[in-house]
């Protein structure tokens, strides 16, 4: 099967016609020689040759008529309609069951004669059972060929079709469904508050429209763990005893059996480091700058579904800018044909000289890394890691006292004036002021401020607490709690996130943008 189309404009000469349109698809399918749309010509020669190869069959085997026997024929003839069912066209399978009984009848029944007049009432319904076995199978291929493009339109409406913005990875994807069935590969790319991105890919074990539906359900649900900010094996952890209720729910009365692999990982640019997990996952490939590639060492977890309740393990490291992080599925290095071993030591020779591109990495890697005919789909996610600019980052560290909020302020006030940020000073100054004294009077030190200025403003103050504020809504009367109501009125977003040492309370606002070169992507 052809892989998804390109989101972008199709070359015709005098114009560029965009493929999601009627007319670019239908230029773009024009047979150059005769200007007839490419779907015609490949049905009209696909019902000449199903009208014909039962004729071939039959004119071959009529010079051994005495030494083979009217079943062989039979069965012989049903293996050429099964075979052009299988291609998945409903009107040539049927031309070729009514071909193949009409050519039995006139060349082993009563052969060269008359197709009204017939020897034996016993061959009348031998080509009427051939006739009627065929339209079975070609009723039974357009069946087949009919569930396979909902489940192929299905997957393609919940994969990604473009990779979304971000200051910490420039990415880029490739997606390659099955040439039988499709199964439940999917990828993605999720913003973190801090700037932080989350890097995701997933297979979702066997085939077909049940695997496509797992995999939008799964991929939805790494979404909304990812609006918690969990480590990844606390979101992995989630994500499995989400797979035992699915496969619960799936297999009340029936045996089904729901499992999934998946690689999690998060990328912090500002600390340039990189926290990820997997469950039953292929480990990613990392390609540095200076060309050497290897693959990571990380602890492999069990099966999302079937791990009966082993725990995931993170594992953190420092990636340094511009190294690319390459994730992927079992498809893409591994088949009949080739061991894993293999695969991987090709993905690894390709990485290393690819260069730093992640558009041109993904087209190199599909060209010498992805098997020729592949029974399973195939996923693919380059991300090149940045570094956050180290001048837009401001840190503070605070003394748990409530006389240090002034001057603190004060600090801040002088840093958004440097950074052109004059217009956001009152709303910035509300909110730190309020998270701040917050932190100091119920938290636990150390009490840390830091300011991230990219396209959006963030107020980060981290303490050693791990209490979690909550938003309320204080009545006429109360005295108290309506700090963190304030700040979420005045900020676009507003969340807490735990750290080892305790839990970093955050506020977004929009401010003046700053360049940021846009993510890539594209489906091969």
């Amino acid at each position: 099967m052809d892989a998804i189309e390109g989101l972008g404009p199709v070359e015709v000469p005098g114009r560029a016609v965009s493929t999601g349109s009627a007319m670019g698809a239908l230029l773009h399918q024009r047979d150059g020689r005769c200007g007839m749309p490419r779907d015609l010509v490949r049905g009209l020669t696909a019902l000449l040759a199903a009208a014909a190869v039962p004729l071939a069959v039959c004119v071959l085997l009529l010079p051994v008529r005495g030494a083979v026997s009217e079943a062989n024929v039979v069965l012989i003839l049903m293996l050429v309609v099964a075979v052009v069912a299988a291609l998945g066209h409903r009107g040539a399978a049927v031309l070729t069951a009514v071909s193949a009984a009409a050519w039995f009848i006139y060349f082993f029944t009563t052969p060269y004669e008359s197709f009204t007049r017939f020897n034996n009432a016993d061959d009348i319904a031998t080509a009427g059972q051939l006739l009627v076995v065929g339209l079975a199978v070609s009723q039974l291929a357009r069946r087949y060929s009919r569930e396979r493009a909902i489940a192929t339109t299905l997957q393609r409406s919940l994969l990604p079709r473009v990779l979304p913005d971000t200051s910490a990875v420039r990415a880029a994807f490739r997606y390659v469904p099955a040439e039988a069935e499709v199964g439940g590969d999917w990828f993605d790319v999720i913003p973190l508050p801090g700037f932080r991105t989350a890097l995701v890919v997933g297979d979702v074990v066997g085939h077909g429209l049940r695997s496509a539906v797992t995999m939008g359900r799964l991929r939805t649900a790494v979404r909304n763990f990812s609006t918690l900010d969990l480590p990844p094996d606390e979101l992995l952890a989630r994500l499995d005893d989400l797979v035992n209720q699915m496969d619960a729910e799936e297999g009340a009365g029936q045996d089904v059996i729901v499992a999934a692999t998946c690689l999690y990982a998060i990328y912090d640019p500002v600390s340039c480091t990189c926290a990820m997990a997997r469950a039953g996952h292929f480990p990613p490939a990392i390609a540095y700058a200076d060309g050497r590639v290897e693959i990571l060492n990380l602890p492999e977890g069990p099966l999302l579904g079937v791990g009966g309740g082993l725990r995931f393990e993170a594992v953190e490291l420092k990636l340094p800018e511009d190294t690319q992080l390459v994730l992927y599925t079992d498809g893409l290095i591994h088949n009949r044909y080739r061991d894993i071993g293999t695969g991987l030591k090709l993905l690894c020779d390709t990485l290393s000289s690819a260069g730093l591109d992640p558009e041109k990495t993904c087209e190199r890697v599909l060209e010498a890394v992805l098997p020729a005919s592949s029974v399973d789909d195939a996923a693919l996610l380059v991300a090149r890691t940045r570094a956050f600019p180290r001048d837009r980052i401001a840190e503070w560290d605070i003394p748990a006292i409530p006389a240090a909020v002034p001057a603190l302020r004060a600090e801040v006030l002088a840093k958004l004036a440097e950074w052109s940020l004059e217009d956001t000073a009152f709303t910035t100054e509300l909110i730190l002021s309020e998270l701040v004294t917050n932190a100091i009077r119920y938290a636990a030190p150390p009490i840390h401020l830091r300011l991230l200025r990219d396209t959006t403003l963030v107020v980060e103050v981290s303490d050693g607490s791990s209490t979690s504020p909550h938003l309320r809504y204080a009545t006429a009367t109360d005295e108290g709690g309506r700090g963190i109501f304030i700040v979420a009125q005045l900020a676009e977003r507003w969340g807490t996130r735990f750290t080892p040492t305790g839990k970093i309370v955050w506020a977004e606002q929009s401010a003046p943008s700053v360049p940021v070169a846009p993510a890539l992507a594209s489906v091969a």
